[in-house]
């Protein structure tokens, strides 16, 4: 069980679990989604030298740690201690049929938030700007790991995953993810929550993931696209 202690305008979570953490390392940070998170998907003759710098400086700076549970799921409840009740249309919709749920969190630590601050501090707008983006990028890459991980950890035992959904997205309120926060070991990898419920570091993922148990026979129906998603006015959006 994981309890909130508050110490000044942060929630911390008391770590009474011993939570399974994953730690990996990325390689690489894909530049196109650099691009988009910095807005210049439409810029045209942008120097693409200057997203790789970004990129290669994010590399040596980031540090991917990232922790999970599983519990069980049933009418809208998590089974974690004290229970989760799910409230929202879209998120229960999405858990619809799912027998479990992994809790997750990842971040890509504080360093690199560091440099960003730094850089603009210095008059160093664009750099600063890319920076930012690539931290983006490369915590979505590490949510993204991590869920290639579960997939193939829980195919094994007959379960079909759903993919991740965060508090803010659709109709699931952004105060939900004190709740979240609690039960995923997210303090456990240095991360801590805000009294307006940000994560920090601020390149921070926490996520609920359904696993539904599946026949040879049976099909998913969902899929993850921004056309599934039902916020039009998302500056992220595809």
């Amino acid at each position: 069980m994981l309890t909130a202690a508050n110490a000044g305008d942060k929630i911390f979570a008391k770590e009474e679990l011993k939570l399974p953490i994953y730690n990996a390392q990325i390689l690489s940070i894909d530049a196109a989604e650099v691009r988009r998170y910095a807005g210049l998907r439409k810029a045209q003759n942008f120097g693409e030298k200057n997203i790789r710098d970004a990129c290669e400086e994010a590399l040596l700076l980031m540090e991917v740690r990232g922790a999970w549970e599983v519990y069980d799921y049933c009418n809208h409840v998590v089974a974690s201690e004290p229970p989760f009740v799910i409230v929202g249309k879209s998120i229960i919709k999405h858990l619809d049929g799912c027998e479990k749920v992994i809790c997750m969190a990842v971040t890509v630590g504080a360093e690199i938030e560091r440099e960003v601050t730094k850089k603009f501090e210095r008059g160093e707008y664009l750099a600063s700007v890319l920076l930012d983006a690539a931290a983006t990028a490369a915590v979505e890459q590490a949510a993204n790991a991590m869920e290639k991980n579960f997939a193939a950890k829980f195919s094994k035992d007959g379960y079909r995953m759903r993919w991740r959904f965060s508090p803010g997205y659709g109709d699931w309120n952004l105060t939900e993810q004190e709740k979240l926060f609690k039960i995923c070991g997210a303090e456990k990898i240095g991360m801590c929550l805000t009294s307006a419920m940000m994560l920090e570091p601020r390149k921070s993922v926490t996520a609920i993931i359904g696993l539904e148990k599946i026949s040879a026979q049976k099909k998913s129906s969902h899929k993850k696209d921004c056309a599934t998603c039902d916020k039009l006015d998302c500056l992220m959006r595809k």
